[in-house]
């Protein structure tokens, strides 16, 4: 028996070693090195813009759509320009209020200011002052006669007609593109919300103004979203008892009536808003902003007269500075 068994293990044996050998040498081979498939990231960006993953078998369905739609973006509605036309004169105070007004325009898209002195010619002042202002503008200069310098007569009244004879010279052999006019005074304080209110003005807006006529306030009264009065300190009677820092103007308003100016002639103090405004609108037309006119968003501030009683009759200081 024992015979047997050794017979068979060294018959067994080399088969064994033959195996063994076989074995030892498959694992001394070098294993292949990985490759893992290449990845792009689709957000990196290189010279030839973003990358996207490499896919066999054609294009993925709906990736032609997708650039489709990219290189075809909605079009943005265009945003109707404000033309703010502002009567200035020379005072101690002028620059002050011009910059206060400026700061507040710089922060209004799309606004085109126009700049009208009361002078006969254009003041280095003023000048200097736009130059550096960096806002889309114009500088006019009208001077006001003198027989209407007189206290109790109206005030302004060549330069915002200067202003509107601009706008309408400057749009008469073109397209009107969308806009709105607006008075803006450069002795009042002005929220930023206004202008949103106005710039959607069809024909004639209106809101209140405060600080103004002897009271906190003055307004239009609302019912049912249509003017129906006037919550004024000062003749109540009067067809547009509104401040002229408290309406608005649609452009195409200003050039379909060419004739619509403020008067001197037969107009009393402190009806010229009536007289302009009755020439282009009626009451029932008037839109109503700032919360159906419940919000204040401009003041009729004015600043302090300036106390100069200190300043000397020649200039003494060795250096000249604008004020």
């Amino acid at each position: 028996m024992k015979s047997v068994l050794v017979s068979r293990f060294f018959i067994l044996l080399p088969w064994i070693l033959i195996v063994i050998i076989m074995l030892d040498v498959d694992t001394r081979r070098p294993a292949a090195p990985l490759t893992p498939r290449p990845y792009f990231s689709p957000y990196a960006v290189g010279r030839g813009g973003p990358r996207l993953p490499l896919r066999r078998g054609g294009p993925v369905r709906g990736a032609e759509k997708r650039n489709e739609s990219r290189q075809q973006p909605q079009p943005q509605p265009q945003l109707p320009t404000i033309y703010a036309i502002t009567p200035t004169y020379s005072r101690p105070v002028q620059k002050a209020e011009l910059t206060r007004l400026a700061n507040t325009f710089r922060q209004v898209a799309q606004l085109h200011w126009i700049l009208v002195e009361d002078a006969a010619a254009r003041s280095e002042l003023v000048s200097r002052f736009l130059a550096r202002a960096g806002l889309p503008s114009t500088h006019l200069h009208v001077p006001t006669p003198r027989r209407y310098k007189r206290p109790g007569l109206p005030r302004a009244t060549e330069q915002r007609n200067a202003g509107l004879a601009w706008l309408r010279q400057r749009h008469q052999h073109q397209r009107a593109q969308p806009g709105v006019l607006f008075f803006a005074d450069d002795d009042n304080t002005y929220s930023l919300e206004l202008f949103q209110e106005m710039r959607t003005t069809r024909k004639v807006s209106v809101w209140p103004v405060g600080l103004v006529g002897g009271r906190r306030y003055e307004r239009p009264l609302v019912e049912n979203g249509k003017v129906v009065g006037w919550y004024t300190g000062w003749r109540a009677d009067r067809p547009f008892a509104i401040d002229m820092a408290g309406f608005a103007v649609s452009l195409q308003v200003i050039l379909s009536n060419p004739k619509a100016v403020f008067k001197r002639r037969g107009s009393q103090p402190g009806m010229q808003e009536s007289d302009f405004l009755k020439q282009i609108t009626t009451v029932e037309e008037l839109e109503p902003k700032a919360n159906n006119c419940t919000k204040v968003l401009v003041w009729h501030t004015r600043t302090e007269k300036v106390n100069l009683a200190n300043e000397p009759k020649y200039h003494l200081d060795t250096v000249k500075i604008e004020v």
